[in-house]
């Protein structure tokens, strides 16, 4: 087969669609198929692979080092006319995403999507929460023109198939517990941070953004480190809000960007993984942090709600329960048969998460769109 996979995000850039659309490409080459990737010029300027087009692109505001893709409908029906593909996965729905959709619905191809982001409740985090529902709208409008909408969690599911998303399909996701793995701890690297075999070590880590709700895990982490003293916050990651934690908070230990296995390092030489955000789709870092062998509390959404057993794998707190975080950062931190519990629990509980069986599933979805427009089937957008 040969697919297609657009997307207005990709490593080297660091975020969680990036890594998980790299993933889906290398699955599915790894499964024998032949898949062209069509994603936004970065910077510096690159030289595009045999099997990518790279469009025009421009600098997101407030984030540096990512870009967004300029529609490109003609390179795009040049490339398909060329090499047709049998299925076009789309994974972001910014001006690439939508003249991607629109050129494939054209042409007859069979699209699916991924709803990655819940850009409506981002809405609420920069101010102008009174754009939800169109918002909401608007991405409804984007995926119900595709054959599939892939979501990471049952919940996401539900959720979308109420506010009338059309043909949603549940796409689990894996973790590597190949390298995310507590054997990578190191001391030299807590050493550094300042902290002891026996000292404690939160970490933050993923982008450091107002939709992330940053100010809650300060505030759990100072009332932690009031009764726990030798505890030190680290943050590895960077975003537009990182200044002002910086300037705000001298005391802490900005790591900035990791990757690969320096990224796994720096996850297992922790002891807490605070995670405060509100309006998470998924979280690949939640993941990751279990895989880790560090003890995570998080709120119960994406994928704290798919693999945490509260108080068994994780501390897991309910709806928008600032208060009850802060508790429980302090529960973990403070209780060191609580936290190691936890943390082996986590480990436990995504161990049997295989990478490969995200790939087949994938693939199968690919598949079963293609099959059925071979079978006379029209697109929901032309029918």
């Amino acid at each position: 087969m040969r697919y297609a996979i657009v997307t207005e995000t990709y490593p080297p850039e660091v975020n969680g669609v990036a890594l998980t659309v790299q993933s889906k490409e290398h699955g599915l080459r790894q499964r024998g198929h032949d898949v062209d990737v069509i994603r936004p010029r970065q910077s510096p300027p690159q030289v595009a692979a045999p099997h990518e087009l790279l469009t025009r692109s421009a600098q997101i505001p407030r984030y540096p080092g990512m870009r967004f893709g300029f529609p490109s409908h003609r390179a795009l029906r040049r490339l398909w006319t060329q090499r047709r593909p049998d299925a076009v996965y789309i994974a972001t729905e910014g001006p690439l995403g939508w003249s991607a959709l629109r050129t494939a619905v054209r042409m007859g191809i069979p699209v699916a999507t991924g709803f990655h982001t819940r850009f409506d409740e981002y809405t609420r985090d920069y101010g102008v929460g009174f754009l939800q529902p169109a918002a909401l709208q608007w991405m409804r409008g984007f995926h119900n023109r595709s054959d599939a909408t892939l979501v990471p969690t049952c919940e996401l599911a539900d959720f979308l198939r109420g506010e009338r998303f059309t043909d949603v399909y549940h796409l689990p996701r894996a973790v590597d517990t190949a390298r995310f793995d507590p054997a990578r701890r190191s001391q030299t690297l807590r050493d550094a941070w300042g902290v002891g075999a026996d000292g404690l070590a939160a970490i933050y880590l993923g982008r450091i953004a107002a939709e992330k709700n940053l100010p809650l895990a300060v505030r759990a982490f100072r009332e932690l480190q009031r009764q726990r003293p030798d505890a030190k916050f680290i943050w590895v990651g960077e975003g537009p809000e990182l200044e002002r934690i910086r300037a705000a908070n001298p005391d802490f230990v900005f790591c900035g960007l990791r990757r690969a296995d320096d990224l796994a390092t720096h996850f297992a030489s922790a002891d807490l993984f605070v995670f405060p955000s509100h309006s998470e789709t998924f979280g690949n870092v939640t993941l990751e942090a279990m895989a880790s062998g560090v003890a995570t509390v998080a709120f119960r959404y994406g994928a704290a709600r798919e693999h945490i057993a509260h108080g068994a794998s994780g501390l897991t707190i309910e709806g928008k329960d600032d208060d009850a975080f802060v508790r429980a950062v302090c529960d973990a931190g403070t209780d060191d048969a609580l936290r190691n519990a936890l943390a082996a629990g986590g480990r436990e509980a995504v161990r049997k998460l295989r990478p490969a069986q995200v790939s087949a599933d994938f693939d199968e979805i690919l598949q079963r769109i293609a099959r059925l427009r071979s079978e006379g089937n029209a697109h929901p957008a032309a029918a």
